[in-house]
């Protein structure tokens, strides 16, 4: 049987000073601040940029056209989508249907939560497996499927 082999790997990421990647790890074509931490098993596509002292814990998948901005924590197993599958199928390799992601500083992702490609404003919490399918403009914590404002910070 005949099969294709591709090695995790760190190439071709702008590292900021003092980052720490715990390996295994799939960077790269990426950028990453100062001072952050990527967990293992954390995969961060081409063109995602990530903020100064963030932290991006272990099992997280960051899709190509997200941006992160600083001081955020993405929690396990936090994962981003660029594509809607609006047309019922695979986009096939088209990335102008593809969609960017926009969060802002002081956002912390909770465990397991998916965020379709919207803009989150600073100061959010996103609980624990919740869904987030609409932009998010005001600070606050929010939660569930789909995700709704909860109460303040």
């Amino acid at each position: 049987m005949k099969y294709i082999r591709k090695e995790v790997a760190i190439r071709n990421v702008d590292f900021g000073e003092n980052v720490t990647v715990v390996e295994p790890a799939n960077l790269y074509d990426c950028k990453i601040g100062d001072n952050c931490f990527i967990g293992p098993f954390v995969e961060i596509q081409n063109g995602v940029v990530i903020g100064n002292n963030c932290k991006i814990q272990s099992h997280a998948f960051i899709c190509e056209l997200v941006e992160i901005g600083d001081n955020c924590f993405i929690s396990h197993g936090a994962m981003f989508i660029n594509y809607l599958f609006k047309n019922g199928k695979l986009s096939g390799g088209d990335k102008s249907l593809w969609v960017a992601t926009k969060i802002g500083r002081n956002v912390i992702i909770g465990t397991n939560a998916t965020i379709l490609p919207v803009s989150i404003v600073d100061n959010v919490v996103i609980g624990a497996g919740a869904v987030v399918t609409k932009d998010i403009k005001q600070s606050g914590v929010y939660a569930g499927n789909p995700a709704k404002r909860i109460r303040n910070i």
